[in-house]
């Protein structure tokens, strides 16, 4: 069956280029970033990874881990991994799981056989600390991913998390948000700055995770 949002993620134990490990105790208490690509010394896939790599530190400030899959053996992994770190500029920094027998991507239905073949396309998945999917996304394997759409989506989740908000198109960081339906608009200027009502149902207010 495919996965929906707030569905438990799958959990597996699978080899990768940091070694063995088993994926809910590897993310444990951290948000994850998975994600996969169609295969390992193909050029869009290098540079996909090579962003990834170079994101680490924004991760790490979101609370979240970055892993990756293709259904190459690990050897390629490891063979490819210094190219994925020339080109960027950024050394391999994450695991990349290798799944030649197709176990994983069955499990998080990666695999799509009227795309051309039977490697994966570029699905990514988020997922909070409770092992919970909240985003699922899949490009085709011609189109690389926008990597600062994926920081934002971790952005907006957290701030909805924290708070009854929800975040307006093309939202960022420290922009106004929106103030949830089921709040008032009294109990909402109780507990947000500025607030303002265009709609009764559309109220803005100040980002609250942007406030010291």
């Amino acid at each position: 069956m495919a996965l929906r949002l707030e569905d438990e993620a799958p959990n597996f134990t699978a080899d990768t280029t940091d070694g063995e490990l088993t994926f809910h105790d590897w993310k444990a208490g951290s948000w994850a970033v998975f994600f996969s690509h169609p295969a390992d010394f193909t050029p869009v896939c290098t540079t996909e990874l090579g962003r990834t790599a170079a994101l680490q530190g924004e991760f790490a400030k979101r609370n979240t881990k970055a892993m990756a899959l293709s259904v190459d053996p690990i050897e390629d992994h490891h063979g490819w991994a210094p190219d994925i770190g020339e080109v960027s500029g950024t050394s391999l920094n994450f695991p990349i799981v290798a799944d030649p027998d197709r176990k994983v991507a069955e499990l998080y239905d990666m695999i799509h056989p009227g795309a051309g073949d039977t490697s994966t396309v570029r699905s990514v998945f988020i997922i909070d600390p409770n092992n919970k999917l909240r985003l699922t996304l899949t490009y085709p394997k011609s189109v690389g991913r926008n990597f600062d759409e994926i920081v934002r989506v971790l952005d907006a989740l957290q701030a909805t998390d924290l708070n009854p908000i929800a975040t307006p198109a093309d939202w960022q960081p420290g922009e106004r948000v929106v103030v949830s339906p089921a709040m008032s608009t009294a109990d909402a200027q109780d507990r947000f700055q500025n607030v303002v009502e265009v709609k009764p149902y559309l109220r803005y207010a100040d980002d609250p995770t942007a406030q010291s």
